[in-house]
C-alpha cells in the first residue's frame, strides 16, 4: 500500500485519537461539555492497539519520518495516559470532597433549590405562626413530645451550663451519626416512590423543626436550643437539603425518563445520587462531631457560638458555590 493511501485510510482515526488525548488533558467538566469528540473512552484501548500496529507497519514499509514520528508520538501519549499510575486514594478522596462533590450539587441546581424551598418554607412558616397562635403546637406534636422538649431545653436547668462527660460525648457522637445519616438516606431513597416521597420527607422535617423552635421561642425558652444548634446546623441542614435534591432527581427520572428507557434514567440518577449522598454523609459526620463535642457545651458564650456558626455557614456556602470551579471547567 502506498504511503498516501495508508494516510488517507487512517487519518480520521488518528485525528479522533489525538482529540481524545487532548481532551484528557483538560478539566473534567470542560471535557463533558465538548460533545464533538468522536472517540468514546471505552473504545480507546482498541484504538491504541491499532495505532501501535500501524506504527510497526509504517516502519516495516519504510514510510516517511513524518508519518512514523506522528504515530510514535500518538503511541507514547496513549501509553502515558492508559498505563500511568493512578493517584493515591487520599488524593482522589480530597479531589472528590473539594471539587467533584460541589460540582455534582451544582449540576442539580434546580432540584436543590426546590428541595430547599420544601424544607425551609414550612420551617419558617410554622415558626412565625406559633408566635401568634401558640396552641397550634398541640396539633403538630404529642403532649409527651412537647413536655420532653421543654425539659430538655429548660434555661433554668443547671445542666445547660455544663458540658457532658467525655463518655457521653462519644456515645452521643455515634447516636448523632446514625440519626443524621438515616434522615439523609430516607430523603434520597424516598425518590423511588416518585417525587412525592422526597416532598413529604422534606416538608415533614421542616414542619417538625419549625414547630420545635417556634414553640420554645414563644415560651421564652429557646436560648439553649439556639445555642445548641448554631454550630452543627450549617452542615446538617444543608446536607438534608442536598439529599432531598438528589431524591427529587431520582423521583423525576423515574416519572419522566424522556427518550431514555425508564431503567436507564433511574440508574443514571441513582448513580449520581449515590455520589451526592456520599458527600452529604461526610457533612452529616462533621455535623455529628460538632454536635457532640461543641454544641453540647452551653457554658460557651452565645456570641462565640453564633460567631462560629456564621463562619461555618460562610465556609459551607462558599465551598458549594465555588468548589471545583476553574478557569475552563465551569462558566
Amino acid at each position: 500500500m502506498r504511503q498516501e493511501q495508508f494516510v488517507a485510510r487512517h487519518q480520521r482515526e488518528w485525528l479522533a485519537f489525538e482529540q481524545w488525548l487532548d481532551l484528557r488533558g483538560e478539566p473534567r467538566q470542560a471535557r463533558d461539555a465538548r460533545n464533538h469528540a468522536e472517540l468514546a473512552d471505552e473504545d480507546v484501548p482498541a484504538r491504541y492497539r491499532r495505532v501501535c500496529e500501524q506504527l510497526a507497519l509504517a516502519r516495516k514499509r519504510g514510510y516517511s519520518p513524518q508519518i512514523t514520528d506522528r504515530l510514535q508520538q500518538l503511541m507514547q501519549r496513549g501509553h502515558n495516559l492508559l498505563y500511568r499510575t493512578p493517584p493515591p486514594r487520599w488524593r482522589r478522596a480530597l479531589v472528590f470532597v473539594l471539587a467533584d462533590f460541589p460540582r455534582l450539587v451544582r449540576s442539580e441546581a434546580a432540584c436543590m433549590w426546590i428541595a430547599m424551598a420544601l424544607f425551609v418554607l414550612p420551617m419558617v412558616i410554622l415558626f412565625v405562626l406559633l408566635q401568634y397562635q401558640p396552641e397550634l403546637i398541640h396539633g403538630i406534636k404529642a403532649p409527651e413530645e412537647i413536655a420532653s422538649m421543654e425539659r430538655m431545653f429548660d434555661p433554668n436547668d443547671p445542666r445547660h451550663r455544663l458540658g457532658r462527660d467525655s463518655g457521653s460525648d462519644w456515645y452521643m457522637f455515634g447516636v448523632y451519626i446514625m440519626n443524621n445519616t438515616s434522615i439523609g438516606l430516607r430523603v434520597f431513597a424516598s425518590g423511588l416512590l416518585g417525587c412525592l416521597g422526597p416532598i413529604y420527607v422534606l416538608i415533614f422535617n421542616g414542619v417538625d423543626i419549625g414547630a420545635s423552635f417556634g414553640h420554645l421561642q414563644q415560651m421564652g425558652s429557646a436560648d439553649p436550643l439556639w445555642r445548641f444548634v448554631a454550630g452543627h446546623a450549617p452542615f446538617e441542614l444543608t446536607a438534608i437539603v442536598i439529599t432531598g435534591g438528589a431524591g427529587l432527581r431520582l423521583g423525576y427520572n423515574l416519572l419522566a425518563p424522556g427518550r431514555r428507557r425508564r431503567v436507564d434514567a433511574l440508574v443514571e440518577a441513582g448513580w449520581k445520587g449515590a455520589k451526592i449522598c456520599l458527600g452529604a454523609a461526610l457533612m452529616f459526620f462533621i455535623a455529628a462531631f460538632i454536635e457532640a463535642f461543641w454544641s453540647s457545651i452551653q457554658s460557651i458564650p452565645a456570641s462565640v457560638k453564633y460567631g462560629v456558626s456564621a463562619t461555618l455557614w460562610t465556609l459551607v456556602l462558599l465551598w458549594l458555590w465555588r468548589g471545583g470551579r476553574g478557569s475552563t471547567d465551569e462558566a
